[in-house]
């Protein structure tokens, strides 16, 4: 992964999966991602953010 963008691009891309394929609304309303930590809320399991944004 070469740059921000591209990391954010393939988060939303995982955390979108749900949502395109109908299964929820929000991508933070599928149980099992790890997008609701990503929106600042509290999924299942703890410490699942596994990147921040970095200034280069």
């Amino acid at each position: 992964m070469w740059s921000n963008k591209v990391i954010q691009q393939k988060i939303d891309y995982v955390h979108n999966n749900p949502v395109e394929e109908g299964l929820v609304y929000k991508p933070e309303d599928y149980v099992y991602s790890s997008a609701i930590d990503y929106a600042g809320e509290k999924g299942l399991i703890d410490d699942v953010v596994v990147f921040r944004m970095f200034d280069i």
